[in-house]
């Protein structure tokens, strides 16, 4: 079967070993490419907007002239919003905790904002997942803090982490943005960038 973007590469922009894996997926062939970026954006910027800003911060990080003809440049940053307050990733394991303990028996947002772009064009998008925690106990959260596996992930969890799947009561929405990147969203707006424009 003839994949229908045969021909294009992607270029992702990530260190991120979810995004990764999760692009690497989808059938086309994938190159990582480096970016160097301050990721700060203005203060008055709403909760939801901030991850798609800092995608877009990062895609302008790289020069256009570096995309080829049949190449797509894929940025994104995911963030976890508490009550109105953003949950980055934690400096340390002290404020892991902290946030484990703060999302424990609670709901939460995760947002992944996405910039596909190609030398002419640009889609930028933002997907949201609700999750919901059930109540988890301190001594759980001690050892999933204390195992290391927390410090580089927006909100200090993974959900393909073993605590992510005891923790995680329920999802609404897309599970692979929860993950770092909304892989079916990504497709669409891809064909729609490649194919439909």
């Amino acid at each position: 079967m003839i994949h229908p973007l045969e021909g294009y590469t992607l270029l992702l922009a990530s260190k991120s070993p979810r995004r990764r894996q999760l692009l690497s997926q989808i059938g086309l062939p994938l190159r990582i490419v480096d970016v160097d970026v301050v990721e700060i954006t203005p203060q008055d910027t709403p909760v939801d907007l901030i991850a798609q800003n800092l995608a877009d911060i990062k895609s302008k990080a790289y020069p256009s002239s570096k995309i080829g003809r049949n190449e797509v440049l894929v940025t994104a940053d995911t963030v976890v919003v508490l009550d109105g307050k953003v949950l980055g990733k934690p400096h340390d394991p002290d404020e892991a905790l902290a946030m484990l303990r703060a999302l424990s028996g609670h709901s939460h947002r995760v947002y992944t904002g996405v910039s596909l772009c190609t030398p002419e064009k640009q889609a930028l998008f933002t997907e949201c997942t609700e999750v919901c925690f059930r109540q988890v106990s301190d001594e759980i959260i001690r050892r999933y803090v204390n195992e290391g596996q927390c410090l580089d992930k927006a909100g200090s969890y993974g959900v393909q982490d073993w605590f992510g799947m005891v923790a995680v009561e329920r999802i609404d929405g897309c599970y692979y943005n929860v993950m770092g990147l909304p892989v079916s969203r990504l497709y669409c707006e891809l064909e729609h960038l490649i194919l439909k424009s």
